[in-house]
This record gives structure tokens, C-alpha cells and sequence, in this order.
């Protein structure tokens, strides 16, 4: 049971990948307006700017493990 529960949490396509890239994306740029607003000035706009840059990375590597021909 517990092997069916944890498929569910398993990156299969690119189209999963890619979903699950701009759910990041989208909570990257939400603590980014949150810093913007928390530390006003170059700092905030500095955390703001490492924050999608983390999406990026997190993503390629996500990309990178998801198999290109799942058929053969």
C-alpha cells in the first residue's frame, strides 16, 4: 500500500516535470515579493532575484532525471 501511495510523488513525463517546475516558480517569485517587502532596498531585490535562480537550477535537474523515451 505504502509502494502505491509513494508512485503518486513520482515525476513520469515532462509534462509533469514542467508542471512541477512552475509550481516552484510560482512560490519563488511569491517569497520573493515578501522579501521585496520585508527588506526594502537592494537587499530585498537582491533575495528576490536568487530566488527564481533557484528555480532554474532545481529545474534543469528535474528535467535531467526525467527519461526522454519513456517507450523504449
Amino acid at each position: 500500500m505504502l509502494r502505491k501511495i509513494a508512485r503518486l510523488f513520482v515525476i513520469k513525463t515532462k509534462f509533469e516535470a514542467f508542471l512541477v517546475i512552475y509550481g516552484l516558480g510560482l512560490g519563488a517569485v511569491e517569497r520573493g515579493v515578501h522579501y521585496m517587502h520585508q527588506y526594502p532596498g537592494f537587499g530585498g531585490k537582491l533575495l528576490f532575484a536568487v530566488c527564481p535562480i533557484a528555480v532554474f537550477m532545481a529545474g534543469a535537474r528535474i528535467l535531467e532525471s526525467v527519461e526522454r523515451n519513456p517507450g523504449d
